[in-house]
């Protein structure tokens, strides 16, 4: 097995054991992101200079017998936060040329555990939208099929390593920006819990926005929670610690859980639904009742005119973007149309909004409170084209974002831990979603189910369940077959 088809854990082992060194992984990892990084457009930028510091500083780590537990692992940030001295960019033409000043607490404790930065990553323009195709930068595509987005916003990230350039990379979610490229591109993708993940030296505002990684299997996904789970100072919300770790409740098989099948979408009333997803969701039912699991239909306990009384909470977000009076005009149409919509809203629509927030949150969990964890489909059509997703009109461009992404969102509200995994894979038709579904000559794309937990803080169990289903149900030769179309 080649470097780039490990795993960051397996990478990690081998730096360890000096079968491999950091400088010599760190320039792998960047002619790939070159090469093969062009094509599925991962990179906003590369950063050879820091990865050869970063890596130099890993090997003399680990040659002294001190490292820390990712020295020399490759690991991109996503284009929407800091790395001091570093392009930030966030996918927009207003900030063309700017370098960041500081370094975040996220990409500090990934540097911190000895990861080697070898760019950052695509993002759409301002981490908006569930695709990744920015006017100022390059289009992320699913390594699957060229033609397909790579989902968003943390779709360079997904392309990164779904295209074997690095085994893990960081991402960010605000409405599942982390669940929904993962699911686009075959790989592992957890929102964690509300404040488990300090978005320090910024503000956490509502609450809806998280960081973590994407990564190929849960366990990696575990390990860079250990990492980032530490607090900062002034950070708003109360943390769940683990038992031990979150490493070790992959190896905690949980027993018993109460699982409700949700079929029916909590944004819009109506979703395309592509065989394949059915598919995966029933699979990963059945699999779950053979583990010892309990399985039923749970009810819905919204729709979506409950849902659009959040819309303050998204749109001001892109209200309160710092852009100068004459820079307005080089926001693309969706930006500038959230923008606008934020700023209609008075300060009582925002608090009505986020105390409705809470509300409803007490609703959802008061109508699942028999449940521990809720099943759906990630994407329910599958991976989509860009051109199904982006419209003229950016009312009709969110409306598709919505039904591509019919229940993501909803777990950014909750605060509750949720995960997408690549359960499944088949092919699709050439002309879906307009025309045939499935046909023996289409290209086979990753299916994924997502996991949610119904309660705040239960990272721990939600891990040691997706740890079960992976055993159960692998999908390590799958991605490596994705990584080595690119050799």
């Amino acid at each position: 097995m080649s470097l780039n088809e490990l795993t960051a854990r397996e990478l990690a082992s081998a730096l360890k054991n000096r079968e491999v060194s950091a400088l010599e992984v760190a320039d792998a990892a960047l002619e790939r992101a070159d090469s093969v990084g062009a094509q599925v457009g991962a990179f906003a930028h590369l950063t050879p200079d820091l990865a050869r510091e970063q890596a130099a500083a890993a090997d003399k780590a680990l040659a002294a017998g001190d490292a820390p537990a990712f020295a020399g692992v490759p690991l991109p940030i996503k284009d929407v936060n800091q790395v001091a001295g570093q392009p930030f960019e966030a996918g927009s033409r207003v900030l063309k040329g700017n370098v960041a000043q500081s370094t975040d607490a996220a990409a500090q404790l990934l540097f911190d555990a000895g990861t080697v930065c070898i760019g950052k990553t695509a993002t759409p323009e301002f981490a908006f939208p569930p695709y990744t195709e920015p006017v100022a930068g390059p289009k992320a595509r699913s390594p699957w099929d060229l033609t397909r987005t790579a989902g968003g916003s943390s779709g360079g990230a997904a392309a990164a390593v779904a295209a074997g350039i690095a085994p893990v990379a960081h991402a960010s979610d605000g409405g599942g920006s982390i669940r929904i490229p993962a699911s686009a591109t075959g790989l592992v993708g957890l929102k964690p819990s509300r404040g488990l993940v300090s978005a320090a030296p910024g503000a956490d505002g509502v609450g809806l926005s998280t960081q973590g990684v994407i990564t190929r299997d849960v366990r990696d996904t575990a390990a860079f929670l250990d990492v980032l789970s530490e607090p900062q100072p002034g950070d708003p919300w109360m943390r769940t610690r683990p038992a031990t770790t979150y490493l070790d409740a992959c190896d905690r098989a949980p027993e018993g859980l109460r699982i409700g099948l949700l079929w029916e979408p909590l944004n819009v009333e109506e979703i395309d639904m592509h065989p394949h997803s059915r598919t995966a969701v029933e699979l990963t039912a059945k699999t779950l009742e053979s583990l010892g699991h309990h399985v039923e239909i749970a009810p819905r306990p919204m729709n979506s005119t409950d849902w659009e009384t959040f819309m303050p909470l998204w749109s001001t977000a892109a209200a309160q973007l710092a852009i100068p009076d004459d820079a307005v005009d080089q926001l693309e149409p969706l930006t500038r149309w959230l923008r606008e919509l934020g700023e209609s809203y008075s300060a009582a629509d925002f608090a009505n909004a986020e105390a409705g927030m809470h509300t409803l949150t007490r609703t959802v969990v008061t109508a699942w409170e028999d449940f521990d964890v809720i099943l759906t489909a990630a994407l329910p059509p599958g991976t989509l084209r860009p051109e199904d997703l982006m419209k003229a009109d950016p009312a009709e461009d969110f409306y598709a974002q919505r039904r591509f992404t019919p229940w993501t969102s909803v777990w950014n509200m909750l605060g509750a831990p949720s995960i997408a995994l690549p359960v499944f894979a088949g092919p699709v038709g050439p002309q879906w979603p307009n025309g045939e579904a499935v046909t023996d000559d289409g290209v086979v794309l990753p299916f994924s189910i997502m996991l949610g937990a119904v309660r705040i803080g239960t990272d721990e169990t939600l891990l040691g369940l997706a740890a079960q289903l992976e055993e159960a149900l692998p999908w390590r030769d799958r991605q490596i077959e994705v990584i080595r179309r690119f050799a």
